[in-house]
């Protein structure tokens, strides 16, 4: 399995990461996880109610099994970001983030951490005002963490240039949901708009030297024709989705079969 920074490489440089997200705390699912063959595993606290004490055990187990756990905050908080990075994380997803500034808030928790405060804020502005030793120490230290930022909204998009150029952002994945409904277009994921602005992150960030991909679940042809495009993150699915489909069409196979 790769290492967070092996991943962050791989992301810059365009080659393919696949990932997919987790929302089972299941003591079975790190190691069915880790057999399916992922890069990464995405675990959202945004939209999923999960403790922050089961969200360590999670990270530290998926972490022990060298699976590199990437978990979504709630909101663009550096402290947020912070907490899930001691709880065992190897790295956070920005949901909905649209700034320049949130971009800056997010890697100075994850890249420089532990510095906050003005301290921080001289880093962010310019890392040469850091002593070599422990600049040397901070780089080391956080060399492993994995920074992703949520593009779902068309002031991100109007943003994204800006944003992708914010040193240390590993890459930026679309949440389609929301960014459907931002283009006043909701759940038409093969609307040409959606499709247009989807090519455009992909473009855009690919441009800067940074990662992209969306989070997607309805069609396979849909991931390949986005990632021929321009997305090398692949993060296919979840296992709430899958289970539902495929129990789905198990049991319409089964009532066909049987009569209804």
């Amino acid at each position: 399995m790769p290492t967070g920074k092996e991943i962050r490489e791989a992301l810059h440089a365009g080659r393919r990461v696949y990932s997919t997200a987790a929302i089972a705390p299941s003591t079975f699912w790190p190691q069915t996880v880790k057999q399916a063959g992922v890069d990464f595993v995405f675990i959202d606290t945004e939209h999923v109610p999960l403790s922050r004490e089961t969200l360590s055990w999670m990270c530290r187990t998926y972490a022990a099994l060298g699976v590199p756990p990437v978990v979504r905050v709630p909101c663009n908080d550096p402290f947020e970001a912070c907490k899930v990075l001691d709880g065992g994380a190897s790295g956070v997803i920005g949901p909905y983030l649209e700034t320049v500034e949130q971009a800056r808030a997010l890697v100075g928790a994850a890249r420089w951490r532990p510095l906050k405060g003005r301290r921080l804020q001289e880093a962010l502005d310019d890392p040469n005002t850091l002593e070599p030793e422990l600049r040397t120490y901070l780089e080391q230290r956080n060399a492993d963490t994995i920074v992703i930022a949520n593009i779902e909204s068309v002031p991100a998009i109007e943003n994204l240039e800006a944003i992708c150029s914010v040193p240390g952002l590993d890459a930026v994945l679309i949440g389609p949901h929301d960014l459907s409904c931002s283009l006043g277009i909701p759940e038409q994921y093969t609307h040409p708009r959606f499709d247009e602005a989807a090519r455009t992150i992909f473009r855009i960030a690919r441009s800067k030297g940074v990662g992209a991909g969306i989070h997607f679940w309805e069609s396979i042809d849909r991931e390949v024709a986005w990632s021929e495009a321009g997305a090398n993150l692949i993060m296919h699915s979840s296992d709430l989705a899958i289970v539902r489909q495929t129990l789905k069409r198990e049991l319409d196979e089964l009532r066909g079969r049987l009569g209804g």
